[in-house]
């Protein structure tokens, strides 16, 4: 068994907090990559870093599957033959289903004309006319090529864990994407594999898993034109609530219990305790 990891003795604040800025800024979903390799340290930095995500209670139930060379390639050929089968034959979407539901049915407003934006804005970038399903499903293909990328990693949890499972694992893969940043490397997160788990958790070995995610990592084309899509994003101001600035008392109340002068009492949190020491003395 590995020894766990020590928490790094860093301090609180940032040294150079436009580093943290830039690598999220700059985090984009590339979609052509070049071949050149990423060596395996590299990889297990990003892993290593990522992995301070928090997760409730600390159970940090992701499991990564790093895939490269012969594996990816079979891996890669497997769903590229089946989705090209589905394709032709639209019945055969029984055979295949996501193990989770990502997106909502039916599609509503905001979010109906979001999708369509951004699938607009891709299209438009490659040239692919509205209609054009040959095309449409050929740049569906390079998915499941991992856009070029030598890397394919595949997120999943035990088939036990209950949903939260995903938001913790999501944090972590957010983790990898940004860490990634760190070493000049470019990612794409990918839903698109997990219709085909089936095929996809069998090849890593994890049937009793559920597959949460896909992600493509390499060395970004930077002369790919596809490479210049960027989605705009919705203003804080659209999503968010403020509702009292100023801390409340009542609102800082804990259940924790302790003893003061060999009473006990309730104790507030942070600035408040001595406060309610002093009111409640006893």
């Amino acid at each position: 068994m590995r020894a766990a990891l020590q928490a790094p003795a860093v301090s609180t604040v940032v040294a150079d907090p436009a580093s943290v800025q830039a690598a999220i800024a700059s985090r984009f979903c590339c979609r052509e990559f070049l071949g050149t390799p990423v060596a395996r340290a590299t990889i297990e930095r990003i892993l290593r870093l990522a992995s301070w995500a928090p997760s409730g209670s600390n159970i940090q139930p992701w499991k990564v599957y790093v895939v490269q060379g012969a594996s990816r390639d079979a891996l890669s050929r497997k769903v590229c033959e089946a989705n090209d089968a589905l394709a032709a034959d639209p019945a055969l979407a029984s055979q295949y289903r996501e193990e989770y539901q990502y997106y909502p049915d039916p599609w509503v407003s905001p979010y109906l004309e979001r999708r369509r934006a951004c699938g607009l804005g891709l299209y438009g970038v490659l040239n692919i006319a509205k209609g054009d399903r040959l095309r449409m499903h050929a740049q569906m293909q390079c998915n499941y090529e991992f856009f070029g990328a030598p890397v394919g990693i595949f997120f999943t949890n035990e088939s036990l864990m209950a949903e939260g499972a995903l938001v913790d694992t999501a944090m972590f893969v957010q983790n990898v994407m940004i860490a990634a940043r760190a070493e000049g490397l470019h990612t794409c997160i990918q839903a698109a594999w997990n219709p085909f788990a089936s095929i996809v958790l069998p090849h890593l070995g994890a049937q009793k898993e559920r597959l949460v995610c896909a992600l493509a990592l390499g060395y970004a084309d930077e002369q790919a034109p596809v490479n210049t899509f960027r989605p705009d994003r919705v203003d804080p101001a659209a999503y968010t609530s403020w509702l009292d600035l100023a801390p409340s008392a009542r609102a800082c109340r804990t259940l924790v219990s302790d003893t003061y002068d060999g009473h006990a009492e309730t104790s507030l949190s942070f600035s408040l305790i001595e406060r309610q020491r002093r009111r409640d003395s006893f």
